[in-house]
């Protein structure tokens, strides 16, 4: 079952999702709760759902999956950027994780 850690969507994901947590962590303030809390759910979900379609074990279903995926990891690039236009977080962070997240749709 572990075979999806074969994938190079699942390591860029993977990547993804543990630098988007950390980012939000580290940002974290009151009045940036609200999209560092998205943040993580979409950065979450791109990884989840590369895993839950892999499971599935069917072309269709996956397909699906690997989209729904790049829908969420277009939402995690839209968010970081956000965050740093707004200055919930310095612009050189914010970059690192658009690089992670260009990376990741890229595979997908």
């Amino acid at each position: 079952m572990n075979k999806y850690r074969s994938l190079d969507a699942w390591r860029h994901a993977h990547a993804l999702a543990c630098t988007a947590l950390r980012f939000a962590d580290a940002h974290y303030s009151a009045r940036a709760r609200p999209l560092l809390d998205q943040l993580r759910r979409a950065a979450i979900s791109v990884e989840a759902n590369i895993v839950e379609g892999y499971a599935l074990s069917t072309t269709p279903y996956f397909r699906r999956h690997l989209r729904i995926a790049l829908g969420s990891a277009a939402e995690v690039e839209c968010l970081v950027r956000l965050a740093a236009e707004v200055g919930y977080a310095p612009t050189e962070p914010a970059r690192e994780l658009e690089t992670l997240c260009d990376r990741t749709i890229g595979t997908l």
